[in-house]
């Protein structure tokens, strides 16, 4: 059990490319709360826009911020009232995966079972709610998952962007014996091969610039990868993923479609901005589908993990510590090669 203010040291984003680790007093679990010390966190492509830009899509961060949106930690202490939704409370010395996202709950979309969408939401590690580059984070007990000994630490963190990945899928309507195509072959693109494996397509093809990415999707079950789109593809592809969101992505996913597909953006741009040729898109009768983060996916990411269908682990190229958090998202920001996925270990 933690004191009621407990000392720990945070990352704590103070502008633009600048980090600063700070020491602060992180209260009691409210009621509902339970206290988490945070082990394993993962460096999101978001993560980065933020670092780099001090803003996301149209949010702006306007003080001082504490990243990191894909984590888990074991359960410290615990606040009143406390149940999670499952068929026991959560006990101190649960090993959890935090969703970060925090829906009202009572508006439309929370009723009608999208919490995805709700527009009252906090989510955390994005501006104003501090995220779990900190030692100790106080999270709602119904957005905490237990996870089973199968699941190491790196791969509880993992379940969020697996997550975003199981919804993008879902999104797709994928039919056994579909072609599809991916373009972009980061964390979330290589987790769109995998489930796309199991969902039994019978081509998949991945385009992505780095070398090092197009292994990997080859590995996880892509049947050809190549550097980008270029005319003698091949553009009858029935469902088409777009996770990278940078220069052609959305246009590329468009070209790669055939007449009548459903083409799926789940990518987060720098500028917010979408290009695509309408001619195109209209042409060829294309669905766009946005995907917005995950909705309901937790429960079926751990079975996936913990069954050993998904090999969440594999894409872990690099471990820092706290201290290092600044090397850790220039590693990321950087591209440098070998680098999949940056978690930092607490």
């Amino acid at each position: 059990m933690t004191s009621p203010a407990t000392p720990h040291q945070a990352a704590v984003l103070t502008g633009p490319g600048t980090f600063q680790l700070t020491t602060r007093d992180h209260p009691a679990p409210g009621p509902g709360e339970v206290q988490i010390q945070i082990r394993s966190v993962g460096v999101c492509g978001s993560d980065i826009h933020m670092y780099q830009d001090g803003r996301i899509g149209d949010t702006v961060i306007q003080a001082p911020l504490v990243l990191g949106h894909e984590f888990m930690g074991v359960v410290v202490e615990a606040g009143a009232g406390l149940q999670d939704g499952d068929d026991r409370p959560l006990q101190v010395g649960d090993r959890v995966a935090v969703e970060p996202h925090v829906a009202c709950g009572h508006c439309r979309e929370c009723r009608e079972g999208h919490p995805n969408l709700c527009l009252h939401h906090t989510f955390m590690g994005v501006y104003p709610r501090d995220g779990a580059l900190q030692q100790y984070l106080n999270v709602p007990a119904h957005n905490c998952f237990v996870l089973p000994p199968e699941i190491t630490d790196a791969g509880g963190a993992m379940l969020e962007p697996l997550g975003v990945a199981l919804h993008a899928v879902r999104l797709g309507h994928v039919r056994v014996g579909d072609r599809a195509a991916v373009v972009g072959a980061g964390p979330i693109g290589l987790l769109i091969v995998a489930l796309l494996r199991l969902a039994g397509v019978t081509a998949l093809h991945v385009t992505e610039p780095l070398a090092w990415r197009r292994d990997l999707a080859v590995e996880l079950g892509a049947t050809s990868a190549e550097a980008g789109y270029t005319p003698d593809h091949d553009t009858r592809y029935d469902v088409v993923f777009e996770a990278g969101w940078a220069d052609r992505s959305v246009q590329d996913a468009a070209l790669l479609a055939r007449p009548g597909a459903r083409v799926v953006l789940v990518g987060i741009p720098g500028d917010d901005r979408l290009t695509v040729q309408h001619a195109l898109a209209r042409r060829k009768g294309l669905s766009l589908v946005f995907s917005r983060r995950m909705s309901h996916t937790y429960p079926e990411t751990i079975r996936l993990v913990a069954g050993g269908m998904v090999d969440v682990d594999r894409l872990v190229s690099d471990v820092y510590p706290l201290a290092e958090v600044q090397q850790a998202f220039e590693r990321h920001a950087g591209y440098q090669p070998g680098v999949i996925k940056v978690m930092v270990q607490l």
